[in-house]
């Protein structure tokens, strides 16, 4: 699990590098400066208890499936936003003088589409994980 969850910290801050520098484009800054924030390390890496989320609605349609992943990743990191303000104060990541499409700074609702498809492409990773890495140990004698 622990190495798991360093596997998936690392992979969406990765993800959020690329998204974000990504997204310079469309402000004309051809730099393609990526960033994240260190707090999104172990909130990435807890993709590892959505795990168990795959497994149990593999058998649904796809569509299922990333409707599941878009409500899911909203309502973790709504959650994940609100508890940093409690704990720390502040947000690092506040949406609302990007865009009126926010609730409480915390969330985005025009990135749902970007969450579906975020969620479906998790499964993808998670079924890799599985297969090519260690994380399926064999028992022991």
């Amino acid at each position: 699990m622990k190495t798991r969850f360093l596997i998936y910290g690392a992979a969406g801050m990765l993800m959020e590098i690329l998204w974000t520098g990504s997204g310079s484009i469309i402000q004309g800054r051809w730099a393609l400066t990526g960033f994240t924030y260190l707090w999104m390390f172990p909130i990435y890496g807890l993709a590892v208890l959505m795990e168990p989320v795959h497994e149990a609605i593999r058998p649904a349609p796809w569509w299922v499936r990333g409707a599941i992943w878009a409500s899911f990743i909203i309502m973790l990191e709504y959650a994940a936003g609100w508890v940093l303000q409690s704990t720390i104060g502040f947000c690092p990541w506040n949406y609302s003088p990007h865009t009126d499409s926010h609730v409480n700074g915390f969330i985005r609702l025009d990135y749902v589409p970007a969450w579906f498809v975020v969620g479906l492409l998790f499964e993808k990773f998670h079924d890799l994980l599985e297969r090519v890495l260690i994380l399926k140990r064999p028992p022991k004698i």
